[in-house]
């Protein structure tokens, strides 16, 4: 029986030449010009003025915030439907998680939750784009300038992704993305900070490099980072990105096959795109109404037992155990988090999957459902 996974990466001979250069060249680590080239491109997709590699999107976020002098004692709003590492890279920092719930259909945070949230510790907001979704940048940057807040966008799952036409990552005071392995591009690990502020930029870089002085050699006046992508990486991720408007072509696709072939289900509910979004679907996402944890696990044993992988929508937060105090201001925390995520699967989503893998997937999750 052929196994279909939840995602895999697409590498063709033209990627495998790009890192064997580089091999060749002998710069293999932290220097070369693969680097300095996938800093450029990325800026010019994203249309900011600067990119800067780090080794994985975790640490984008963690240098972002030490940037803005995050610290003991400052708040970070985040929404409660993410990947731990938004909030962990907040601890890093030595700040606490201020967590709110999300919107029912972008499944990112929700502003108005962010105001009420807002004290006077409150530092930074971390919208996170969530499964390829933008958060309402518009509202969130109007509470921000309000109150005087950073925001810090977690692009790790949205390259490409647009609110009213901009670029994620160009909206915020800076933008992070994460090239893992299962990401809309690939470094294998990797990730980018993007901003338009020349001296958050700078102070990047430094913190980066060990905060080593530019002028004395081995010369470091603050405690500092080796938080730097290689220049393997680098040759990978350029050849990714040449690519990437054929990879959100084929994820787009992917999705309205998926819409197809589950058109006669009554209770599947698949992404949600707002009118002012552009969703570039990093994951294909159902809910199935009345399911609860249980349910939502067992089905996706039964799909695997079927060759198909699939996984659950992330866990809350909150539910965390070293975030369990985070916010005690609301009972349930976040009721529309803990509503939707037992409920949600993510189905396998890549380029290289077929319409008749995608026919497939549909036609046992309906059997499965009792939708045939």
């Amino acid at each position: 029986m052929k196994f279909i996974p939840i995602s895999k990466p697409s590498i063709t001979q033209k990627e495998i030449d790009y890192v064997t250069d580089a091999v060749k060249s002998g710069w293999v680590s932290s220097f070369g010009k693969y680097l300095e080239e996938f800093e450029d491109v990325f800026a010019h997709f994203c249309n900011t003025g600067y990119a800067l590699t780090v080794m994985n999107g975790t640490c984008a976020l963690h240098l972002a915030l030490a940037v803005y002098d995050i610290k003991e004692g400052d708040e970070v709003i985040v929404p409660d439907l993410t990947f731990i590492a938004t909030a962990n890279a907040v601890r890093y920092a030595g700040a606490n998680v201020v967590i709110v719930d999300i919107e029912r259909d972008t499944l990112c945070i929700d502003p108005d939750k962010i105001e009420r949230a807002i004290t006077k510790n409150t530092k930074a907001i971390i919208p996170v784009h969530l499964y390829g979704h933008p958060a309402n940048m518009v509202e969130i940057m109007s509470i921000a300038k309000k109150h005087n807040i950073v925001v810090i966008e977690d692009a790790a799952e949205a390259h490409g992704a647009e609110v009213n036409g901009i670029k994620v990552g160009s909206i915020g005071d800076c933008g992070v993305f994460s090239f893992y392995g299962n990401k809309i591009i690939t470094t294998g690990e990797g990730g980018m900070i993007t901003t338009n502020d020349k001296d958050f930029y700078e102070k990047a870089i430094y913190l980066r490099d060990h905060a080593m002085s530019k002028s004395k050699r081995y010369w470091h006046t603050q405690i500092g980072y080796n938080y730097r992508m290689t220049n393997l990486q680098a040759a990978l991720g350029v050849v990714q990105l040449e690519r990437i408007n054929e990879f959100l072509a084929k994820r787009k696709l992917v999705f309205e096959l998926y819409k197809k072939y589950m058109s006669s289900s009554l209770n599947i509910r698949l992404n949600q795109t707002s009118q002012w979004a552009k969703n570039v679907y990093w994951m294909i996402c159902i809910e199935i109404e009345g399911y609860n944890e249980i349910q939502r696990d067992a089905l996706i044993i039964k799909l695997k037992e079927k060759g198909i992988d699939s996984r659950p929508y992330f866990y809350p937060v909150s539910d965390m155990p070293m975030y369990a105090k985070a916010n005690t201001t609301d009972t349930p925390v976040t009721p529309v988090t803990h509503e939707i995520y037992c409920k949600g699967i993510n189905l396998p989503t890549y380029f290289d999957i077929t319409e008749d893998e995608i026919k497939y997937i549909c036609q046992i999750l309906m059997e499965i459902l009792g939708n045939v």
